[in-house]
C-alpha cells in the first residue's frame, strides 16, 4: 500500500511539473517540462542519497568504529523486518539525524558527532527508531522527489519570468504604428471623399457663375 500512495503522489508531481510546463510556454514548454522530469526523477532515484551525503560530508562508519551504534540499529531493523542500513557520520556538532535512499535495500542513516556525544542510549534508540521508519515507509525516496521536482517548478517559473522580460522589454522600431500591417497609416486617418459633396459643391459653383454673367449682361456699365 505504501508503494502504491508513493506512485501517486509522485505520479500528482509530475503532473503539477508538466501543467506547469504547458501553462507557462504552450507545447514547447510542455515538451521541456516533460523532459525535466524525466531527468530530474531519474537522477532522484538513483544518485539522491549520494547527493545529500556529500553535501553534507557524511563518511561511512563500520562496525569496528562505532560498534555500540551499529548494535542499537541492526537490533532495530531486525525488530522492524528491515535490512541493515548503511550508517555514515557526519562531522557536526549540533545534534542530528536523517535517513536517505531510494528504498529499504539502499537505506541509509547518517548521523552527527553531536548527536552522539550528547544523547544517552535509548535516546539515539528512539531518534534512529524514528530515522528506520522514514526508510521502512518509502518516506526519504518521496521527500528527494518532492524536493527535486520542487527545484524543477522553481526553474520553469524563472526560466518564465527571464523570458518575459526579455520578450516584453523590447523596443518598438521607429516608425511602427503597433499594427499588423507595419507603418502604413490606419484606414480611419485617411481622408473620406465623398461624391455626393463634391457634386452639390461644384454646382453651387456653376450656379453662381451664370448668376455673375447674368447681371453683367443686364448691367453691362455696373460693377461690384
Amino acid at each position: 500500500m505504501s508503494r502504491i500512495r508513493t506512485l501517486i503522489l509522485l505520479a500528482t508531481l509530475t503532473a503539477l511539473l508538466l501543467w506547469a510546463g504547458q501553462a507557462l510556454g504552450g507545447q514547447n514548454g510542455l515538451v521541456f517540462a516533460l523532459v525535466l522530469a524525466g531527468l530530474m526523477n531519474f537522477g532522484a532515484y538513483w544518485f539522491s542519497g549520494e547527493i545529500v551525503l556529500r553535501m553534507y560530508g557524511a563518511q561511512a562508519l563500520s562496525p569496528a568504529e562505532a560498534p555500540e551504534l551499529y548494535a542499537i540499529v541492526r537490533g532495530l531493523a531486525l525488530r522492524a523486518s528491515l535490512p541493515m542500513p548503511r550508517l555514515y557520520l557526519i562531522p557536526e556538532e549540533a545534534p542530528n539525524a536523517f535517513a536517505t535512499g531510494r528504498n529499504p535495500r539502499h537505506g541509509v542513516v547518517a548521523v552527527t558527532q553531536g548527536l552522539l556525544r550528547l544523547l544517552g542510549r535509548d535516546e539515539v534508540a528512539g531518534v534512529i527508531a524514528h530515522e528506520l521508519a522514514h526508510i521502512k515507509h518509502r518516506d526519504t525516496l518521496v521527500m528527494c522527489v518532492a524536493a527535486t521536482l520542487a527545484g524543477a517548478l522553481s526553474m520553469l517559473a524563472n526560466a518564465a519570468m527571464w523570458g518575459s522580460l526579455f520578450v516584453g522589454g523590447r523596443s518598438t522600431r521607429p516608425g511602427d504604428t503597433g499594427t499588423a500591417s507595419g507603418n502604413r497609416p490606419s484606414e480611419s486617418r485617411r481622408p473620406s471623399h465623398k461624391p455626393g459633396v463634391i457634386a452639390r459643391g461644384q454646382s453651387a459653383g456653376t450656379s453662381q457663375l451664370l448668376e455673375e454673367i447674368k447681371n453683367h449682361v443686364s448691367h453691362p456699365g455696373r460693377t461690384d
